[in-house]
């Protein structure tokens, strides 16, 4: 078992890690080797949208996913406050700039990044249904604000991960993968089912599914065929 960072953080700022985080680091932690392979001997372009705590990013370069020496690491949120702690909670793991490289970049998902450079997509995205996706507060010190957009994901939970599943041709690289959780109540099967039926583009794999309380939560991965 691969371990798992330590965490230090006002989580009036940023989402707490919970099961969906975990559920992340192991599926990133089973596919270890099928990362490895997919990128060996080649520079990795590593992207989170939505990092948080910043667990799952620098779980990724603590545990050399899929390559410390040849990966370069983004996170990327709408939230300062959660940039501010991605970083600190690398460097409590000894995830120095001197060792990997990790940049934070505060964007609307990955409006600031060029097309087709991710080769690893990691998003636990806010998958609550709500009547509305927040708002993108006015200023830094609107902490409840920041929290729901972590959290509210609109109809169905599915609002900020559906733009982002439409996106994902213009996002990854030609060999690029992502993987992505739901929980029950975004019908992910149905999702699923509809991007095979519509699109031609993408294999599909369950990659992990635990029940979490009174939440059922899943990660996929998607690759280019």
């Amino acid at each position: 078992m691969l371990p798992t960072p330590y965490i230090k953080c006002d989580y009036n700022k940023v989402y707490e890690p919970s099961e969906d985080s975990f559920l992340v680091l192991d599926s990133l932690e089973k596919d270890l080797v099928y990362l490895r392979e997919k990128f060996k001997n080649r520079v990795t372009f590593v992207c989170e949208l939505g990092p948080g705590s910043g667990i799952i990013t620098t779980f990724m370069i603590q545990n050399e996913i899929p390559n410390r020496s040849n990966s370069l690491y983004f996170s990327v949120d709408i939230n300062p406050w959660a940039l501010d702690t991605t970083l600190t909670t690398a460097k409590l793991n000894g995830c120095s700039e001197t060792n990997c490289y990790l940049e934070c970049i505060q964007s609307d998902l990955t409006t600031s990044i060029r097309k087709r450079q991710v080769d690893i997509l990691v998003f636990n995205p806010p998958y609550v249904p709500a009547v509305n996706v927040p708002e993108i507060p006015s200023s830094k010190e609107n902490l409840d604000q920041w929290l729901d957009l972590a959290l509210l994901g609109g109809k169905d939970g599915m609002v900020i991960t559906q733009r982002v599943i439409d996106q994902l041709d213009d996002i990854l690289s030609p060999t690029g993968v992502a993987y992505i959780l739901f929980c029950a109540r975004n019908k992910p099967e149905q999702i699923v089912s509809n991007i095979i039926e519509t699109c031609d583009l993408w294999n599909i794999d369950l990659v992990k599914h635990r029940k979490a309380g009174w939440e059922v939560l899943s990660v996929y991965r998607f690759s280019r065929k």
